[in-house]
C-alpha cells in the first residue's frame, strides 16, 4: 500500500462512530501502519449527526486536514442518508458500507449512486443480539475489515479485544458481546453480485 487510504464514518452521537474509528486506528497502528483517527463535531449531543475519519498508510502521513474524497464510507445510521450526502466525494472505485437490512442494490437505488461498490450489513440487529443494545460501531468495524481487506482480521480482533478489556475491565459480557458482534458482521456483510 503506497498510497494513503481515507475512510469517512457517518453516524449519530452515541452510536460510536468516533470509537470505531479509534479502534480501527489502534488496530492498524498495532500492525505497524501509519494512521490518523479523528472526529469532526462540535457541541453535538446524543443523536446529532457526527463524522469521524481515518487515514491509513504504510508510509508516514504528512497531511493534516479534513477528508473530502474518502475511498471508503461507513454509515452507522441509514436514516442519515435522507439528509446527508454520504457518498459525497466517493470515487468511482470507492466503496460504501451501510448498516441496514436492505440489500446493496436497494441502497444504490435509494441514494442514486451510479458508481462505487455498495455493501450492507444489519449491524443494528447484530448489536442488539450480541450486545443487547443498538450500538452498531463494532459490527461496522468487522464489516469494514472484511470489505476493505486493509487489516488482518485475527490481529484486529486480538488488538480490539485487548482495548475493550481495558475499557470494560469489570464488564466481561460487554467485551464478549462486542467481539461476537464484530465476527458476525464480518461473516454477514453483503456486496452486490
Amino acid at each position: 500500500m503506497a498510497k494513503i487510504i481515507e475512510i469517512r464514518w457517518h453516524g449519530r452521537g452515541g452510536q460510536g462512530a468516533k470509537t470505531a474509528s479509534l479502534l480501527f486506528g489502534d488496530a492498524a497502528l498495532a500492525l505497524g501502519k501509519y494512521i490518523q483517527a479523528f472526529p469532526e463535531y462540535g457541541p453535538e449531543r446524543m443523536g446529532a449527526p457526527v463524522q469521524s475519519f481515518n487515514r491509513l498508510s504504510d508510509e508516514p502521513i504528512t497531511i493534516h486536514c479534513g477528508i473530502t474524497s474518502p475511498q471508503i464510507v461507513v454509515v452507522l445510521d441509514p436514516t442519515l442518508m435522507a439528509t446527508v450526502n454520504v457518498a459525497q466525494g466517493l470515487p468511482k472505485d470507492g466503496c460504501l458500507i451501510v448498516n441496514t437490512s436492505k440489500t446493496p442494490a436497494e441502497i444504490r437505488k435509494e441514494i442514486n449512486l451510479k458508481d462505487s461498490k455498495v455493501y450492507t450489513v444489519d449491524a443494528s440487529a447484530i448489536s442488539l443480539e450480541k450486545v443487547g443494545r443498538d450500538i452498531p460501531n463494532t459490527p461496522m468495524l468487522g464489516a469494514l475489515v472484511k470489505v476493505s481487506g486493509l487489516l488482518d482480521f485475527d490481529q484486529m480482533i486480538k488488538d480490539t479485544e485487548g482495548k475493550l478489556k481495558k475499557k470494560f475491565a469489570h464488564k466481561p459480557e460487554v467485551v464478549e458481546g462486542n467481539m461476537a458482534a464484530i465476527k458476525s458482521a464480518y461473516e454477514n456483510v453483503k456486496g452486490e453480485q
